[in-house]
């Protein structure tokens, strides 16, 4: 178990690279990473400015870019480490994509759909279920939204 969740801060810090580079593009810092055999075969960050695509979430473009590297649209297999709690669109593409595992940093309190609103990806209603561990490196992803809304609100 103490194995597992080390190999979870380290892919979380990875998935914190990619959220810096959402930072440096002046999106929200958001970063994501997928794992299958101790791989990361999908990566992502936020886009939705860039791509003036309200889709275009760090979670959907690691999924995207997973199953494109897997060539399939389920990842069964896999683990999703996003810095923030999904949404509910990112939630629900989580449980189509059938992902095995997500692991998340910080809590979302407007829109988290993985334990703080709702739980989607646990939901037994649905056809898949999606284990959740939270909370790895919380400090270190809150930190980095925190400060990016704070100089977004300065400057307005």
């Amino acid at each position: 178990m103490k194995d597992l969740v080390e190999k979870d801060r380290n892919w979380m810090k990875r998935a914190l690279r990619e959220a810096e580079r959402a930072l440096d593009q002046g999106e929200v810092p958001v970063g994501a990473v997928i794992v299958f055999q101790d791989t990361i075969v999908g990566r992502g960050h936020n886009m939705v400015e860039t791509l003036n695509d309200a889709t275009a979430h760090a979670e959907i473009l690691a999924i995207t870019a997973a199953s494109d590297t897997l060539k399939s649209k389920v990842l069964a297999d896999c683990t999703l480490y996003v810095t923030l709690e999904p949404c509910p669109m990112c939630a629900g593409a989580i449980v189509l994509a059938r992902l095995k595992r997500l692991v998340f940093g910080a809590f979302d309190e407007k829109a988290g759909s993985a334990s703080t609103l709702y739980n989607i990806p646990q939901d037994k209603r649905l056809n898949h279920s999606v284990e959740i561990v939270s909370g790895i490196e919380e400090e270190a992803c809150g930190d980095l939204l925190r400060s990016f809304f704070m100089a977004r609100r300065s400057v307005n």
